[in-house]
């Protein structure tokens, strides 16, 4: 496509999503594909671009539009074939979390050390929540977050590690500059749902997805992604602040489906894991100090002093210290052993991780793999 052709297939999509509540019409795969190609070339209009996400917004994305842009996005980003069976992928909200401290970082080394290979994804700060982000936890934690992709694939194959973290700006750059036009846009687009399944590195036979939501609109829509950007299963989870991490607290769902087929749903209760805690995620420190720059959409409290918590949090879990961050993890990395049939139920595969957290197994891949740059 030249790029006369790609503006002319940008300007017919604006007009067809972007004529108000009754005449605005949905596009078709290919023709939100156009679009977002247009959006992600150097060339692009920014003006065109707000114009184009707001209106899919306030028109309601369909399932073929989002996979038009997710089909562009994938051609725009690099991919790399990891060496392994099976590979998991932590797709956690990209704008983090803000009412809870996020220890869903911590979650890949747990499966690594229960013989799952995983990785969990990112970036530094992006809204509409501009929370506190893996990116953000696993550097105050000491990790290497810059990490290349033939750098995180063999840290993932290397047995005595098997996990690594992998940033948007790295696998997705076009993507990673469209940051400041969607601070500028201030509310959710299709972007904050489809960029958590742009599926950056894939295993020789199987990758399964774990995310999460909170709307109840939401699983199908990401069973429906997930299928297309190629996960062979996936655990889509209803999480805190829509993390992968249930509520400790109270049931939730869980949406799944093995070898791309329909999916399916289960009710998850914490107390059947023995899980019994008064809040619903790991609390919020009462001390932290306030945002130096608060206004009605930044966070209130200082991020940086926040991942800072988390990372105490998770690495405290890792040690096997009792709690709220140690039930998260055991929680959602039981439901990953559970899913893939490592183990028979919930109940087992939830005392099976806090042998590796206990044991100091889990802590170990971590450490291997804080210097995951070296290998």
């Amino acid at each position: 496509m030249t790029q006369s052709d790609a503006i002319l297939a940008m300007r017919e999509a604006i007009q067809k999503v972007a004529t108000g509540p009754e005449y605005s019409k949905d596009l078709s795969q290919a023709q939100a594909h156009a679009a977002m190609r247009y959006i992600l070339s150097e060339d692009a209009d920014p003006v065109q671009a707000a114009v184009f996400f707001i209106a899919l917004r306030m028109k309601r994305e369909t399932d073929e539009e989002n996979k038009g842009v997710l089909q562009a996005i994938q051609e725009a980003s690099q991919q790399h074939l990891v060496a392994v069976d099976e590979l998991i992928d932590v797709a956690d909200p990209y704008d983090g979390h803000s009412r809870g401290l996020p220890v869903s970082a911590f979650i890949a080394p747990v499966l690594a050390a229960c013989g799952l290979p995983a990785y969990c994804h990112g970036l530094e700060r992006v809204g509409p929540k501009y929370g506190i982000t893996h990116r953000k936890v696993l550097r105050a934690a000491g990790v290497n977050v810059d990490l290349t992709l033939k750098q995180a694939s063999d840290a993932i194959a290397n047995a005595e590690i098997g996990w690594a973290y992998l940033d948007q700006k790295v696998f997705a750059p076009r993507l990673h500059d469209l940051i400041p036009l969607r601070s500028r846009i201030i509310k959710r687009q299709v972007l904050t749902t489809v960029e958590v399944l742009v599926n950056p590195l894939r295993a020789r036979k199987q990758t399964h997805l774990l995310t999460g939501y909170v709307h109840k609109a939401y699983p199908p829509i990401y069973a429906s992604l997930a299928r297309y950007a190629g996960y062979d299963s996936a655990m889509i989870v209803r999480g805190v602040e829509g993390g992968v991490i249930p509520s400790l607290q109270q049931p939730a769902r869980l949406f799944y489906y093995h070898d791309r087929a329909a999916e399916l749903s289960m009710e998850l209760n914490p107390q059947e894991l023995g899980i019994h805690q008064d809040s619903r995620a790991v609390p919020l420190p009462k001390d932290l100090p306030a945002a130096t720059a608060v206004d009605e959409i930044a966070t209130p409290f200082d991020i940086e002093a926040a991942a800072q918590a988390a990372a105490q949090a998770g690495l405290a879990a890792l040690k096997g210290q009792a709690g709220p961050a140690r039930d998260a993890l055991t929680y959602a990395a039981a439901i990953c052993l559970s899913h893939l049939g490592r183990e028979n139920s919930l109940a087992s595969a939830a005392d099976s991780v806090r042998q590796v957290l206990d044991s100091g197994k889990a802590l170990a891949h971590f450490k291997a793999g804080m210097g995951a740059s070296n290998i």
